[in-house]
């Protein structure tokens, strides 16, 4: 609940809050934002995934992967070209993840958190519309 209310404090079309199914079974959540002042100051605007949850008993099976194709369909979509992340680092985090999906760390922090990229442009262009397994 809080991310919910978390994305209806920014203005319209800057948080993507979506739940993930297979079927009838919710088996995560992910949110995304668009066009965010990243500095706070105009000097740069990102867009990418505030957050990631994908349900303990359904990890491992292609729904994380799925969830940030998708958000990088909507990047591309809105014109954009680079996908962010940020994680915490250290074991058990979710480092090896984003990185197996090609995202770089940039070498910045927001809040000690590192900062992830992915390039759009070097990344496959992968249909997403059928989800993990082809589903």
């Amino acid at each position: 609940m809080q991310s919910l209310a978390e994305a209806y404090v920014h203005p319209p079309g800057v948080a993507w809050p979506r739940l993930i199914v297979d079927g009838d079974r919710a088996v995560g959540f992910l949110m995304a934002f668009f066009d965010i002042d990243w500095h706070g100051d105009g000097s740069v605007r990102r867009s990418g995934l505030w957050r990631l949850n994908i349900d303990a008993r359904e990890q491992g099976r292609g729904y994380g992967r799925f969830a940030v194709e998708s958000v990088g369909a909507e990047i591309r979509r809105r014109g954009g070209d680079l996908l962010y992340v940020t994680w915490h680092p250290g074991p058990g985090g979710p480092e090896g993840f984003y990185g197996g999906l090609g995202f770089r760390d940039t070498g910045e922090t927001a809040e000690d958190e590192v900062v992830g990229v992915l390039d759009l442009g070097r990344v496959g262009r992968s249909d997403t519309r059928s989800g993990p397994g082809g589903r």
